[in-house]
């Protein structure tokens, strides 16, 4: 089998400071734009070490909860929550072109990156706060997700997001925080998801099934606790299975 490059993805600008260690083993980077967590400070550093990286910059809009960290579903209309989105995006991109980048994708952050992937009146409602996008920035979306299919038809760039720390249901949905089993943190377990998914493109369900997935690219959450060792082990053995990261 040929060489296969993939993109690795990291949730950043959450508070936990460590994008200068992570920044080395990723392509690409979704940056908290004060909907769950961020700031005008943390955006600009961040950014700033993703130019310095060479990274793929991403804007992470999320509900407009920072009190829950974006991890609940909020009730909300549909035009404060298009109105939310937009001036998250907006405020982010601001300091990528002051910094002579451009906004490269964007995603969804915690329960509103689930909602809009089975919800479909939500996820048209993402899709017109995002509209001004459509043709410039790629959509980093779940595959098989209603948010997908729905971007597709509206003639958005999507990128198919599978994830690296995470445990799927048999759905193809993610098992929620709130369960045990929800994170995978041994490295050897993600290099092994990552691999199966990238050659074979099935992925193991929590109750033990195949399940057929195509991935764009790959996440690890910045705030999984040991993210850089993760992403480290990742950059040692992914080689070794003939894949390599694409900067």
């Amino acid at each position: 089998m040929g060489r296969i490059y993939i993109d690795i993805n990291c949730d950043v600008g959450e508070g936990i400071g460590n994008e200068a260690q992570l920044f080395p083993h990723i392509s690409s980077c979704n940056i908290a734009c004060a909907g769950h967590a961020g700031d005008q400070e943390t955006m600009l550093q961040v950014v700033q070490l993703a130019k310095e990286n060479g990274i793929k910059v991403g804007a992470h809009p999320s509900y407009p909860d920072s009190e829950n960290f974006g991890r609940q579903s909020v009730a909300i209309s549909p035009s404060d929550l298009i109105n939310s989105i937009r001036g998250q995006i907006a405020l982010l991109e601001g300091i990528v072109t002051r910094g002579e980048l451009k906004l490269h994708h964007i995603k969804a952050h915690g329960a509103l990156y689930n909602d809009i992937a089975s919800d479909a009146v939500l996820a048209m409602n993402y899709l017109e706060s995002v509209e001004a996008y459509r043709g410039t920035a790629v959509l980093y979306v779940p595959p098989g997700s209603v948010i997908a299919k729905e971007a597709v038809k509206r003639g958005f760039v999507c990128a198919l997001e599978a994830f690296g720390d995470r445990a799927y249901r048999p759905d193809l949905g993610l098992v929620s925080r709130q369960q045990e089993n929800a994170l995978i943190s041994a490295p050897e377990d993600v290099l092994e998801r990552i691999v199966t998914i990238a050659r074979d493109h099935v992925v193991s369900s929590i109750d033990g099934r195949q399940l057929g997935i195509h991935a764009d690219t790959f996440c690890i959450h910045g705030d999984t606790p040991n993210a850089l060792q993760i992403l480290m082990y990742l950059s040692s053995e992914l080689p070794k299975y003939n894949i390599f990261l694409k900067k």
